[in-house]
C-alpha cells in the first residue's frame, strides 16, 4: 500500500480527500471536528450482588440488587456527565415488598429535585443522565416506572378506587389508616379528607307541644389539591390536603345523639365527634327546650350544627320568650363546620330545625309549623356527588318542619307522627316530635341523630 501525505495547510477547512480507487475509497474531512456526542454504548454488569446500603453507582456499571432482606438506597453520581447510564436489575424480584430508594445525588430526576422509589416486582431500568435541566430519566421500562415520583400508600376501611387514580379509604366505624409510604411532591404527599361527626338527637316535647330538630355533626373537608376527574370538593372552599408520613392513623367515627326516653320535656343529646389525624369534627348539637325545663348544665344545644330552638310550655296563643337555636362551628375553626339551629319565637306550638353543614336551620315559621332543617353539603370525595350533614325538622301542629337534605330527619306531626331519625353515617340531625296518644295520656318521641363518617382519597398512582 502506498503512503500518502496531505498538506493540512493547503486544505480549507470542511474540505475533503477521498483516497482510494474504485471500491476503496475513504473520505476524510479536513479540519471537521466531532461534538455533542455523550457515553453510549451498554453497562458492565458488576458481578457481585448487591446487598449493602446506602451505596453510589458508577456510570456506566449495572448493579444486580438484592432486597430480599431490606430496602436498598442506590445513590446516583454526584458529577455526572450527559450520556451517563447506570442499570439495575431487582435481583431477587422484592422490590414490591422492599423497595429501591434512588437517591438523585444532588441533580433532577425527570426535571424533579426528588429522589425516586422502585417498587416494581422484577424491575430492569436503566437511567441515563440527560443535562441539568431534566437530569436523569429512564430509557426503558419508562411506562413501569415513573422515575422522581412516588406515590402515598395506605390501607384500612373500605378501600375503592375512583378515577383511576385516586385510592379512597372510608370508615363508618373506628379504624386505623395504616400509611406504609408517604410519596412525594413528583407523585402525592397529601391526602383528602371528610370527616363529619355524629349528629344531634332532637329534643322531647312535653304536651302536645313541639320537640326541636337536632343539629347536624361537624363537617370538615379539605380542598381537594390532588388533581382528579371530577370536581375534589363542595362549596364554600375546604382547608388543605394534609401531609402524611408513615405510622398509622387512628380513625374515629363519632355516633349519633341517642333518643331521649321518657315523655317529659326536656332537650335531646349532642352527637360524638369524629376524628383524623389533626381533624376533629365536633358533635351536632341537640334539639333544645324551653328554659324553665333545662336543668342546669344540660343543655347541648350547641355544637358542629346547632339544635333548633323548641317551643316553651304554656297553652297555645300564651306570650313567652322565644327560644333561639344553639351556635353551630362550636368550637370555631376555619372554614367553619356548621351553621347555627332555628328560633321559635313565642309559644306557637312548633319548633325550629337543626343547624345544616350548609345552611342554618329554619325558624318556625308560624303558628302549627315547624322550621326545615338546615341544608347539608355534597362532596365527590368518592367519586360521584353524595350529600351529607342536613340538620333535623322541627315538629310542628299541624305543619312539621321538613327534612335538611343531607341525611336530616323529618319534624314529627302532633299528635300524630314522630320525629324521623338523623340517617346513619351522614351526620344528620333528627326530627323534633311529640306524640299525644289519647286525653290525658302524653307519650312523647324524640329521635337518634345518625353517625358520622370519616372518608380518606389520595392519588396511588401517576
Amino acid at each position: 500500500m502506498s503512503k500518502i501525505e496531505v498538506d493540512a495547510i493547503d486544505k480549507q477547512s470542511g474540505s475533503t480527500l477521498t483516497l482510494g480507487g474504485s471500491g476503496t475509497a475513504v473520505t476524510l474531512a479536513c479540519g471537521a471536528t466531532q461534538t455533542g456526542f455523550g457515553r453510549t454504548g451498554t453497562v458492565d454488569w458488576v458481578t457481585t450482588i448487591q446487598t449493602s446500603t446506602p451505596f453510589t453507582a458508577v456510570s456506566g456499571k449495572g448493579y444486580f440488587i438484592d432486597t430480599s432482606s431490606s430496602a436498598i438506597t442506590m445513590n446516583l453520581p454526584t458529577s455526572p456527565s450527559v450520556g451517563d447510564i447506570v442499570s439495575v436489575k431487582d435481583y431477587a424480584r422484592t422490590f414490591d415488598t422492599n423497595n429501591l430508594t434512588v437517591g438523585r445525588g444532588g441533580s433532577n430526576m425527570d426535571g424533579t429535585a426528588v429522589d425516586s422509589t422502585f417498587s416494581t416486582e422484577g424491575l430492569s431500568a436503566t437511567l441515563i443522565y440527560m443535562d441539568a435541566t431534566k437530569g436523569w430519566s429512564l430509557i426503558n421500562d419508562d411506562g413501569t416506572t415513573k422515575i422522581g415520583a412516588a406515590y402515598v400508600a395506605a390501607t384500612g376501611g373500605t378501600e375503592t378506587t375512583v378515577c383511576t387514580n385516586f385510592k379512597v379509604h372510608t370508615f363508618t366505624g373506628p379504624g386505623t389508616l395504616c400509611v406504609s409510604n408517604a410519596g412525594n411532591p413528583g407523585g402525592s404527599s397529601t391526602v383528602d379528607y371528610l370527616v363529619i361527626a355524629g349528629g344531634g338527637s332532637s329534643s322531647q316535647g312535653g304536651g302536645s307541644y313541639a320537640g326541636a330538630g337536632g343539629g347536624a355533626g361537624g363537617y370538615r373537608f379539605s380542598n381537594g389539591t390532588a388533581s382528579g376527574c371530577y370536581s375534589a370538593g363542595p362549596s364554600p372552599l375546604g382547608a388543605s390536603a394534609l401531609p402524611v408520613s408513615v405510622q398509622g392513623y387512628p380513625i374515629t367515627v363519632g355516633a349519633g345523639g341517642a333518643r331521649v326516653g321518657g315523655c317529659n320535656e326536656q332537650p335531646g343529646l349532642q352527637g360524638a365527634n369524629s376524628i383524623f389525624s389533626t381533624i376533629t369534627s365536633t358533635g351536632g348539637g341537640a334539639g333544645r327546650m324551653s328554659y324553665p325545663s333545662i336543668p342546669s348544665g344540660t343543655d347541648t344545644a350547641n355544637g358542629g350544627s346547632g339544635g333548633g330552638g323548641a317551643a316553651p310550655w304554656g297553652s297555645v296563643g300564651s306570650t313567652n320568650t322565644s327560644v333561639p337555636g344553639g351556635a353551630g362551628n362550636t368550637p370555631p375553626v376555619s372554614p367553619s363546620q356548621g351553621n347555627t339551629g332555628g328560633t321559635t319565637p313565642t309559644n306557637n306550638n312548633a319548633a325550629g330545625g337543626g343547624g345544616g353543614a350548609g345552611a342554618v336551620g329554619g325558624d318556625s315559621p308560624g303558628q302549627g309549623s315547624g322550621g326545615a332543617g338546615g341544608a347539608g353539603l355534597a362532596s365527590t370525595i368518592t367519586g360521584s356527588p353524595v350529600t351529607r350533614g342536613g340538620g333535623g325538622g322541627g315538629s310542628g301542629h299541624p305543619s312539621p318542619g321538613a327534612a335538611g337534605p343531607g341525611g336530616g330527619g323529618a319534624g314529627g306531626t302532633i299528635p300524630s307522627t314522630s320525629g324521623g331519625a338523623g340517617t346513619a353515617n351522614t351526620g344528620g340531625g333528627a326530627g323534633g316530635g311529640a306524640v299525644k296518644t289519647a286525653p290525658g295520656s302524653v307519650t312523647s318521641y324524640n329521635a337518634a341523630g345518625g353517625s358520622g363518617i370519616v372518608i380518606i382519597r389520595y392519588k396511588f398512582q401517576g
